[in-house]
């Protein structure tokens, strides 16, 4: 999937579980003193994925599908999702120590 197909499937999946998204306008140079960047933040206990224009699609896939799997993992466990948008949500894996990672070299 093309990264403009894949923000698009996790915009749905944010709205139909009740994430709030919102895409800020216009670009701001990088140095400007109303520069922006993305993020997953709360707002009165609320979460609220804020995109900024400034950054790649990348990142926006990477905020929005990291906000997914802390709030809404659960209710998208047992629901169809292409497997492009099904490997962004799923739990990385992580290792204790090098013992427990099966690509650490033993020596």
């Amino acid at each position: 999937m093309d990264p403009a197909s894949v923000l698009e499937a996790l915009f749905e999946l944010a709205d139909e579980v009740g994430l709030e998204v919102r895409a800020l306008r216009g670009a701001h140079p990088p140095d400007s003193e109303f520069a922006s960047t993305s993020a997953c933040v709360r707002v009165k206990g609320k979460t609220w994925v804020v995109l900024s224009p400034n950054d790649p699609a990348e990142l926006h896939i990477e905020i929005l599908a990291g906000a997914l799997k802390s709030e809404a993992a659960s209710e998208l466990e047992g629901r169809y999702l292409p497997p492009a948008i099904r490997r962004l949500l799923e739990p990385e894996e992580v290792f204790d120590d090098e013992e427990s990672d099966p690509g650490s070299k033993q020596s």
